[in-house]
C-alpha cells in the first residue's frame, strides 16, 4: 500500500510529459513560422530573377 501511495504522489512522469509537449508546440509553431518565411523569400527570389533576366 506504501508502494501505490508514493506511485501516485510521483509527479516526475508528468513532468516530463509537460515538458514534451511544450517541446512539441514550440517546433510546431517554428515549422510554421518557417514556412510562411519559405513562401514569402521564394517570392522575393523569384521577382528578383525575372528583373535580372528582363
Amino acid at each position: 500500500m506504501a508502494k501505490f501511495l508514493k506511485l501516485i504522489k510521483n509527479e516526475e512522469g508528468a513532468t516530463a510529459i509537460e515538458y514534451g509537449l511544450i517541446a512539441a508546440l514550440i517546433a510546431v509553431a517554428a515549422i510554421g513560422a518557417m514556412s510562411g518565411i519559405g513562401t514569402s523569400l521564394n517570392t522575393t527570389f523569384t521577382n528578383v530573377s525575372d528583373a535580372l533576366d528582363g
